[in-house]
């Protein structure tokens, strides 16, 4: 079964950015979509962005449309999230996630893989 690793978070000021990045190990990465979710204190977790598996069709929360991007590199089975133009309502725990196919509907919350997660801090 894939392994996933989340790096990259941390504390940022409003208005800056961050990288995110999760590596896939001893699996599977190329053939199954990916997604990234977040989990903020006290509420659910929600889907941030989620890609297909060649990075050809990609879709993003509300929330996060113009100022967050999801990519992926097969090649170094490795999934980011960049994100710009962060907000205090942006801070939560942020977590990747393998689905079981190929399709963007794969990313659904309830089934895969899920890395370690990793903090994003956004403070004024």
């Amino acid at each position: 079964q894939v392994q996933l690793v989340e790096s990259g978070g941390g504390l940022v000021r409003t208005g800056g950015s961050l990288r995110l990045s999760c590596a896939a190990s001893a699996g599977s990465f190329t053939h199954y979509a990916m997604g990234w979710f977040r989990q903020a204190p006290q509420k659910e977790r929600e889907l941030v962005a989620r890609i297909n598996w060649s990075g050809s069709s990609a879709d993003y929360a509300d929330s996060v449309k113009g100022r967050f991007t999801i990519s992926r590199d097969n090649a170094k089975k490795t999934l980011y999230l960049q994100m710009d133009s962060l907000k205090s309502e942006d801070t939560a725990v942020y977590y990747c996630n393998q689905g079981s196919n190929s399709g963007t509907a794969a990313i659904d919350g309830r089934t895969g893989v899920w890395g370690q997660g990793v903090q994003v801090t956004v403070s004024s």
